[in-house]
């Protein structure tokens, strides 16, 4: 086969470079590992900052986002003995975050890239990239024992951290930054109405939780708990318990629990690669980047890697400019950082670390209460929160 842009991942970023390319009339090949079926049975994100809803309104798979999305205009911030203060996005930037599932996101873009006749091939193996340091690179991989090879002009590499995409560049081209948290964050997913219109991020002297949501009768509520940690640990029960101990009583009284229809626990870890670009292979999202998820910068950071190559792409193709695809590994990383300090500075902010000492308690507070008093200091957190520009 040949084509022109050859998409390694089938998750949201690969779809939605593939769709937006498509709707510029440059071709493209998504190879995906896993079943459509499991793709859409992770549950990730659900907060998308202005710039990604803008490029699925761009990609034209916004329609069902648009009417079934929760505008937020702001969080809740709670902390010591039932104190807690919102934070306005809206009224301190103008802006708003859209809260609609990734699993949603990454379905409107299955459904339009076979609406659209793109190419998606599912349950690929032993895929290998070939040459992406030369002007001809190839993929090749295999499906049910039959190989294939795909002739392209460009590469991207969308396929996590796991993926082959980063391994394929050479370890003396690429340096590695990294730092790994001592806990985790379990994950409780129910058929159950939200505690509040807005989220609440909550830290206690029990450690950190967040009440989040999907829709009105979709919830999704997190606690920090050891790395040691399992699922067979926690019991439905238990974990409802421990959510009502850290957040404020007002919560508390009025949550609704239920059985849990998804429960998994999630290591942190703050992770960069860099360069993002090798010879015309290109990483994207996880595949070259990893935040704890306090920020809420995930799929959001994923997003923004796919705005610049996009760009680049188009530039190339249609007049015949290397300016965007030779500065993209720049550009992302320039932003990639800022994400990634304003990820670390809320873990810092809002978890309990086994080593804090009673000094760094003292500070933690002191940083919370300077944030609840400081409009400028609530202004810089909601530009990070609703996301940096482009």
């Amino acid at each position: 086969m040949k084509t022109q842009v050859a998409i390694i991942g089938g998750g949201p970023s690969g779809l939605l470079l593939s769709q937006l390319l498509h709707k510029k009339g440059i071709d493209t090949i998504v190879l995906e590992r896993k079943t459509r079926e499991y793709v859409l049975g992770r549950i990730r994100a659900g907060i998308l900052e202005v710039g990604f809803v803008n490029l699925m309104r761009e990609a034209g798979v916004s329609a069902r986002m648009d009417r079934e999305s929760f505008v937020h205009d702001g969080t809740i911030i709670s902390y010591g003995d039932n104190e807690q203060f919102g934070i306005n996005f809206n009224e301190l930037t103008g802006k708003s975050v859209v809260v609609y599932g990734q699993t949603e996101v990454t379905r409107d873009l299955y459904d339009a890239r076979e609406e659209m006749g793109g190419t998606v091939v599912f349950n690929v193996e032993d895929t290998t990239i070939h040459d992406a340091d030369s002007e001809n690179p190839h993929v090749s991989y295999s499906v049910g024992g039959e190989q294939f090879r795909i002739d392209c002009e460009f590469i991207a590499g969308c396929d996590g951290f796991h993926g082959v995409s980063r391994q394929t560049i050479p370890a003396e081209v690429r340096k590695e930054y990294e730092k790994l948290y001592p806990f985790g964050w379990l994950g409780v997913l129910s058929e159950t109405p939200p505690v509040d219109d807005e989220l609440i991020y909550a830290s206690s002297e029990r450690g950190f939780a967040l009440c989040s949501m999907r829709n009105e009768n979709l919830s999704r509520y997190y606690i920090q708990c050891p790395i040691t940690d399992s699922i067979a640990d926690w019991s439905d029960e238990a974990f409802w318990e421990e959510l009502k101990r850290r957040i404020p009583a007002t919560a508390a009284d009025r949550l609704v629990t239920g059985p849990s229809i998804e429960k998994s626990i999630a290591p942190l870890r703050s992770f960069v690669t860099e360069p993002m670009r090798w010879g015309r292979l290109f990483l994207c999202g996880d595949a070259a980047h990893i935040v704890p998820p306090t920020g809420a910068k995930g799929l959001n950071t994923a997003a923004s890697d796919i705005h610049y190559l996009y760009h680049g792409l188009l530039q190339y193709f249609h007049d015949g400019e290397s300016a965007g695809i030779d500065t993209y590994s720049a550009k992302a990383l320039s932003r990639i950082w800022k994400a990634e300090r304003f990820s670390w500075w809320m873990t810092n902010l809002l978890h309990r670390f086994p080593d804090q000492s009673d000094f760094d308690l003292k500070m933690q507070q002191a940083e919370i209460e300077f944030l609840r008093s400081n409009r400028e200091a609530q202004c810089v957190m909601a530009q990070n929160y609703v996301g940096l520009p482009y």
